[in-house]
């Protein structure tokens, strides 16, 4: 199927997308002060969160593994604009999210409760991807809002707030309707 000319059946882009940022960094394991820099994109865009996908552009990964006094140290940024919906008034809005990230590279853990040492595979290759889609994925929000202070929808009507009050009669609560009877029979008014 791969060999005949013209009939390729999947993805190219996907198929591409998917590779990962795997790399080695024997060059710089025993040199001090080495570093290696790297540079990537990451498609995130199938991923999805609360029925939607908000990440429909590409993460751009930008980063670099240095060897300091014989310990190696990555350190990576991962950016990117959402496409969200307001969790409050349903507006729909762009937002951009940067994410930074560090952890050390070793051979071997000699503390298995330490988070922040990520083991190297075959003992010299680091994947960059992967580090950087936990380390973004972990820093999304739970709750996205188009400012702090958005009111929201009016429960009733539906009416964005933000743009003013609505035109709903505000209902007492059942529990204070007594209090309310008190008010409308006060004789000094």
């Amino acid at each position: 199927m791969f060999d005949k000319r013209g009939f390729a059946y999947y993805n190219n882009t996907r198929v591409i997308a998917r590779c990962t940022m795997r790399f080695s960094v024997r060059s710089i394991i025993n040199t001090p002060g080495g570093a290696l820099p790297f540079a990537f994109s990451m498609d995130l865009s199938d991923l999805d969160f609360g029925g939607s996908c908000p990440i429909a552009e590409p993460v751009e990964v930008t980063g670099s593994v240095r060897n300091r006094l014989d310990v190696l140290e990555l350190s990576l940024q991962a950016k990117t604009t959402f496409h969200c919906v307001c969790d409050r008034c349903a507006k729909p809005f762009l937002r951009e999210k940067a994410v930074d990230w560090q952890c050390v590279l070793a051979t071997e853990k000699q503390n298995e409760d330490n988070d922040d040492i990520v083991l190297l595979e075959d003992g010299e290759f680091v994947d960059a991807e992967d580090l950087a889609r936990t380390a973004f994925l972990l820093e999304m929000d739970t709750k996205v809002l188009c400012s702090q202070d958005c009111k929201g929808l009016c429960p009733r009507c539906g009416a964005d707030l933000n743009l003013g009050p609505c035109s709903c009669k505000k209902e007492l609560d059942p529990r204070m309707a007594i209090l309310a009877t008190l008010l409308e029979n006060d004789p000094n008014e």
